[in-house]
């Protein structure tokens, strides 16, 4: 097991998410997607982030979508079920990638998705295979970021959108550990908001949005967390999520993070 499937895996994915839709009172033989809506978009401002993001792509029922770090599977299983478009969703860590069939069965997506456990700096796809690609959260954990983003350009159509959401550098302070994506400083990979879109760029890209959302992101994950307790979250199956939401929070507002949105074009 590599240094992410051990940030990421439990062995208690499923077994603790049946857990909480049970006593949150839905019933796993009749849930629908948005049943899962609370529990399974594993980055910075959850569905909210997810929504503004693929309406930038301007995904369509006739897009082919990659979601690449796809995670237990909100992204794909949201576009699947809003936009009715094909997904196939790519994950190193295998346990998500359980979870994640297991999810679309239960609701009923697994005719529109399909689940690839690997490496997102070595796709399994053909060249020109997808219209979107979608990487929300991914790059802080890849060192390889060329790679990470020549691996999107290649399965991209000339034209196609590389949508993405993620956290980078903010004022370089020190940052407090554990977060979501690195329970030690040697799992964490990030790099300034230039860094990271002259990279994108270098790979083949144009840059059409570039949308600096640290205070919107920062406020907005306050509230969550000043929120009470509830059985659906996260906090079902990622380790220590509190703490980690915490100082995530607490770094969104100091500066010492920025997070970014950003819309790409694959330059034909």
């Amino acid at each position: 097991m590599n240094a992410i499937e051990t940030q990421y895996s439990t062995g208690l994915s499923q077994h603790n998410i049946e857990r909480a839709l049970i006593p949150a009172g839905k019933d796993l033989d009749h849930l629908v997607p948005a049943d899962l809506g609370l529990l399974e978009d594993f980055h910075t401002m959850g569905r909210i982030a997810t929504a503004q993001l693929v309406d930038l792509a301007g995904i369509t029922e006739q897009s082919k979508v990659l979601d690449a770090g796809s995670g237990v599977g909100g992204t794909a299983r949201y576009v699947a079920d809003r936009f009715g478009s094909t997904v196939s969703a790519v994950d190193l860590t295998d346990e998500y990638c359980e979870t994640h069939r297991w999810l679309n069965r239960l609701v009923g997506l697994d005719g529109r998705i399909s689940v690839h456990q690997g490496d997102v700096t070595a796709l399994p796809f053909t060249d020109a295979s997808f219209d979107v690609a979608i990487s929300q959260h991914v790059q802080m954990n890849v060192a390889d970021k060329a790679g990470l983003y020549s691996e999107a350009r290649r399965v991209l159509v000339d034209g196609g959108r590389l949508a993405l959401w993620d956290i980078t550098i903010g004022d370089g302070r020190e940052l407090g550990f554990p977060l979501p994506w690195a329970d030690h400083p040697a799992h964490s990979h990030l790099v300034s908001p230039d860094d990271l879109r002259a990279v994108i760029e270098s790979c083949g890209f144009v840059v059409d949005q570039w949308n600096d959302l640290t205070d919107q992101a920062g406020a907005i994950m306050q509230a969550l967390l000043a929120q009470p307790a509830s059985p659906l979250g996260l906090h079902a199956f990622v380790a220590d999520f509190a703490r980690k939401a915490q100082n995530l929070t607490a770094a969104l507002t100091d500066g010492r993070l920025r997070v970014i949105q950003g819309v790409a074009r694959a330059n034909g």
